[in-house]
């Protein structure tokens, strides 16, 4: 069984060897990353997107680390957007993509090839494009021979995911500025405000039993953890969250959001990682019996982990089946965590989630007595693949 080691987290000089690229700092710039953004997307003059017109439909291309970017954009456009907004992992391009249309391409090296393969084929086609990336970097190169508009990653870190909003505010601006989704700077500066607020709360020297993001990755950490948002803003929380476990803390997480997904995660619960054997109850599960001998009956069976990401301003439909779901969870002997969102704009309330659940696999990571940065498997993978 995986086990966190509380006494490394709450080690400042262990976490700080163990962290070799200092992914902690970097996700403690989050709020700073918002700030430069606004600078960098102003000096690139992002009012300039699609010619200062609304364009037709806008097609977002990001992947890894970046893509939480398409799901973020078509979140918050979703309800309101007078074109519609799609999202696109890898090419090809798909065959309406013209003139009218508006690209975004998002990579924080500029090299991802999916990204840049959309960028090139919607410049060769007249399309308008805004690509936000690395500078001197092939998709600035294409956006320049474009006459489109790039905004340069200012900061730098070791990774897109812990890049994100430097890659996510330029976009929001764009999209603001066309009508898409109410995102205004004012909004977003308080955005930078909010992951201030978390990164302090998050910071390395606080002890794990104050430290929200540490207590999440001790409670989390010996368990198969399912990540469930109580409805649409927290379902991309969510997914952004397994993501991150799953990447960084190299642990297998799922996800889901209500309401679709509450029948899926209900329905775990009557399995091994839930009640235990067939016919188990949770009050006697193995993994609580102080009986259990783990010579003659083998080790404890992992439970099931559910983290539920709740939203302050959700309809009271939904909060009543997130309710109903996380007292299922209790009863069959799941661990169930619970985290609610600060008040404030969507953007807002997503970036206190997204804050802290990343800190949360990172400390998670570094508990099991892992880089956050480095996996020799995806390494290898890279090299297999060229």
């Amino acid at each position: 069984m995986p086990w966190v080691d509380e006494n490394r987290l709450d080690d400042e000089g262990a976490l700080q060897a163990l962290d070799t690229r200092d992914s902690l700092r970097s996700l403690a710039s989050a709020g700073a990353q918002v700030r430069r953004a606004l600078v960098s997307a102003q000096e690139a003059g992002i009012e300039r997107v699609s010619g200062g017109e609304r364009p037709r439909s806008v097609l977002v291309a990001a992947l890894g680390g970046s893509s939480l970017v398409c799901d973020v954009l078509d979140l918050l456009a979703e309800p309101g957007s007078p074109v519609p907004v799609l999202t696109r992992r890898d090419a090809p391009l798909p065959g309406w993509v013209g003139p009218l249309d508006l690209v975004i391409a998002v990579s924080q090296s500029g090299r991802a090839a999916g990204p840049l393969a959309l960028a090139a084929e919607a410049a060769r086609r007249g399309a308008s494009l805004l690509t936000v990336g690395s500078a001197d970097s092939p998709l600035a190169d294409v956006s320049a021979r474009a006459r489109g508009v790039h905004v340069d990653v200012a900061l730098s870190t070791p990774s897109s995911r812990t890049a994100l909003w430097s890659l996510l505010t330029p976009v929001l601006l764009a999209a603001d500025a066309m009508g898409l989704a109410r995102v205004p700077r004012t909004t977003l500066e308080r955005v930078a405000d909010v992951l201030d607020e978390v990164a302090e709360e998050c910071r390395p020297s606080s002890e794990s039993f104050v430290n929200p993001a540490k207590a999440l990755a001790v409670g989390l950490g010996e368990t198969v953890p399912v990540v469930l948002g109580d409805g649409p803003l927290t379902g991309v929380a969510a997914c952004r969250a397994a993501s991150m476990m799953a990447r960084t803390a190299r642990v297998p997480a799922t996800h889901g959001a209500l309401p679709d997904a509450a029948s899926q995660v209900v329905a775990t619960l009557d399995g091994p990682f839930g009640s235990g054997a067939p016919g188990g109850s949770g009050s006697g599960a193995r993994g609580d019996d102080i009986f259990a001998d783990p010579y003659l009956d083998g080790p404890a069976a992992p439970r099931l982990g559910l983290l539920v990401l709740r939203d302050p301003d959700l309809d009271p439909q939904l909060r009543g089946l997130a309710d109903a779901v996380v007292a299922s969870a209790r009863e069959s002997g799941a661990v169930v965590l619970e985290q609610e969102a600060r008040t404030g704009e969507p953007i807002e309330r997503l970036a206190s989630l997204v804050g802290l659940t990343d800190f949360a696999a990172t400390y998670l990571a570094l508990g099991l007595g892992l880089d956050p940065s480095v996996s020799r498997h995806v390494t290898e993978l890279r090299d297999r693949t060229g």
